[in-house]
């Protein structure tokens, strides 16, 4: 594959503070675009109020078409509210579709806060997490850490239809619970348990209002929408194109390197249907589920070599380590070795 071309603020944000810039311990949306979704960005936009780094990703060919997009592209930027003091926008072409893993990438790197949000363009923000956590000494203390990841639980509606207005979507926790009661809103990809479930929704919805608990039991498959610290996390493994694993590479290597996932039950976020194109989803999805196995064994040999170097691995940070790679043929016998002979 050729190199993309990356044209980092492509718009610039004029930011919230008099340089230009933003709060640094501020939260920004990391999010990915294609042209059919320039709609749903704006939605995004309006809803959230806040810093967002989007990276675009744009065909190079045929220029025509190129130059089109570009056009709608800057027609949006200049009539929505906010967008031109809330979002940048990092332009990539190419001819090569569904780099997600390195669109995710390039929006963290020109990140402009110190605290980001990965989070898929369709998705509303139901509830107002940002004010919670930047107000919550608690919350920023373990943020500034760089040891804690806060997930925002996803639902969807079971009924496509009803899914399509964000407008309807509900606002509070109460709302969302009598929906699921109803049965006419359930867990994100509900079919896909690994996705979501370490989340433990039971405990979600039995939570008192302001809790806050840790995910205690994790696995590989796991893909939340969390908020991190920009600087503390590994990047996105670039070898996922497509569906399939994806995001959950990026938060497989957030856990191995000790972070710790915590869940704020008292936010959520909601799924805006849209068509899936699935025979495409279906081949990239075989293709990934075998190079996921093959990046597992690889991520873990080189979490253990770090956490060897760094004398991290018999401490709480490389329990993670430990626990993971002790499962992973090829990695379980190193893992065990070097745990016994540092005990």
């Amino acid at each position: 594959m050729r190199p993309s071309k990356v044209v980092p603020f492509y718009f610039k944000a004029v930011g919230t503070k008099s340089n230009g810039e933003f709060q640094r311990e501020d939260i920004t949306i990391l999010t990915i675009v294609t042209s059919n979704r320039f709609s749903v960005l704006a939605k995004l936009v309006k809803r959230y109020q806040g810093p967002i780094s989007v990276a675009l990703h744009v065909r190079s060919t045929p220029q025509m078409h190129r130059d089109q997009i570009l056009d709608e592209l800057h027609a949006l930027y200049i009539s929505t509210p906010g967008m031109s003091t809330y979002v940048d926008v990092h332009l990539i072409t190419d001819e090569f579709d569904r780099q997600f893993n390195m669109w995710r990438n390039a929006a963290r790197l020109f990140a402009r806060t110190d605290f980001v949000m990965m989070l898929d363009v369709d998705f509303a923000i139901c509830t107002d997490f940002r004010s919670k956590i930047l107000s919550s000494p608690d919350t920023l203390r373990l943020l500034r850490s760089g040891e804690a990841a806060f997930v925002i639980p996803a639902f969807e509606y079971v009924n496509e239809t009803e899914g399509r207005d964000e407008s309807t979507f509900p606002k509070t926790k109460q709302e969302l619970a009598a929906l699921y009661e109803q049965g006419r809103i359930h867990v994100f990809h509900q079919a896909w348990e690994g996705g979501h479930n370490s989340s433990d929704y039971a405990r979600y919805f039995n939570s008192s209002p302001g809790d806050v608990y840790k995910v205690l039991s994790y696995q590989y498959a796991y893909e939340p929408y969390v908020i991190f610290k920009r600087d503390a996390a590994p990047w996105c493994d670039e070898r996922f194109i497509g569906y399939g694993g994806n995001k959950a590479s990026c938060l497989y290597e957030m856990y191995l390197a000790g972070i710790s996932f915590y869940v704020l039950s008292d936010d959520f976020l909601a799924h805006q249907s849209h068509a899936y194109a699935e025979d495409i989803r279906k081949a990239e999805r075989r293709y990934n589920k075998q190079l996921y196995i093959e990046f597992r064994t690889e991520a873990c040999l080189r979490a253990l070599h770090r956490s060897i170097v760094l004398n991290e691995l018999t401490t709480p940070r490389g329990l993670n380590v430990q626990g993971e790679c002790q499962k992973i043929r090829g990695a379980s016998a190193l893992a065990i070795e070097m745990i016994s002979q540092l005990a």
